[in-house]
């Protein structure tokens, strides 16, 4: 029972419009997924990946026309990072970003690795980061059609960072409980605040890590557009999920059980500091309901949701996706 990595991280947006334009035509990402929210089916779920969605290459939004902007604190997912090729593919990025006008910061280290931050038009906040020295899990391809050059294009999701404050109940089920083993450390950037740390499942390497961030200064986070919603990890299949459902159940971590979302199955549950944890099995994927040269193209649902597509349809804002270049 080993955690593989990061599966998929799902994020808030307010605007899936301008979302859409951001992630493929900014950022390169493929829409691989366009379908709704299962739990709230009048607003979008969209889903952006490496050249067919593969697991730990997807980066999720849940469409909340409403949210109101995040407001930044402890008890949140506080960074997510996207994996890029090579220290040249964060230097064609630092060009492209101050191109389209995106705010970044400087190139710089985080964690032994080269990173660029920046933030999406809603505050979101992201991280490139090299694997000019990645070993470990590896990264996803590229879409060919996409409006980057393959060669720096992202691969795959990198570090999450965690923020609470106080580590030692995330740390203890990060370790005791999914497995997760310490690896490493590294100063904060805000003075007089302790080491971030470093851990690591499955082969390791920049699509395994958890970076987790004590900040007792910090209020909690009141999560909205900007923000992150929920954090999953890859399992083989579902057999190693239902062995995770029991061993969660005996950890006694209050859980929602087992839960069927299509494109993968699900088990949902809190850590102490309260942030979701997703685990998430590799398959089936997302070419079971279209083909692999048209992903993304139709509004999809999955088979217990397709009796209402019109009513569905009718409450949604059209929106138009024309891949590639």
């Amino acid at each position: 029972m080993t955690l593989k990595g990061i599966h998929h991280l799902s994020a808030i947006t307010a605007n899936a419009r301008e979302n859409l334009d951001f992630y493929t035509n900014t950022l390169g990402m493929r829409l691989v997924k366009k379908t709704v929210n299962q739990d709230d089916t009048s607003v979008y779920h969209l889903f952006y990946g490496d050249e067919r969605g593969n697991p730990g290459t997807e980066l999720t939004f849940f469409e909340i026309p409403m949210a109101a902007p995040n407001q930044p604190g402890a008890s949140s997912i506080s960074a997510t990072s996207l994996r890029v090729p090579d220290d040249k593919a964060l230097q064609f990025w630092k060009e492209r970003l101050e191109e389209k006008g995106v705010e970044h910061e400087d190139i710089k280290g985080r964690g032994g690795r080269n990173t660029l931050a920046f933030q999406d038009f809603e505050g979101q906040r992201l991280i490139f980061v090299s694997d000019e020295t990645n070993q470990g899990v590896p990264g996803g391809v590229p879409w060919e059609r996409a409006p980057i050059p393959q060669e720096h294009g992202i691969t795959g999701l990198g570090p999450i960072k965690l923020t609470v404050r106080k580590a030692e109940p995330t740390a203890h089920v990060l370790t005791e409980v999914m497995g997760f083993r310490q690896k490493s450390s590294y100063a904060s950037p805000e003075q007089g605040q302790p080491d971030i740390v470093v851990y690591e499942t499955g082969e390791g390497g920049s699509g395994a890590e958890i970076h987790l961030e004590e900040r007792p200064d910090l209020p909690f986070e009141r999560q909205g557009r900007g923000g992150v919603h929920h954090v999953a990890f890859r399992v083989e299949n579902l057999d190693e999920l239902h062995q995770w459902i029991d061993h969660i159940n005996q950890a006694g971590l209050p859980n929602s059980g087992f839960v069927e979302r299509y494109y993968f199955r699900s088990l949902y549950f809190r850590e102490p500091n309260g942030i979701l944890f997703e685990i998430a099995t590799d398959g089936p994927g997302f070419d079971g309901d279209e083909t692999l040269e048209h992903l993304g193209e139709s509004l999809a649902l999955p088979p217990y949701l397709e009796p209402h597509r019109e009513e569905i349809e009718a409450k949604l804002n059209p929106l138009d996706y024309k891949p590639g270049v």
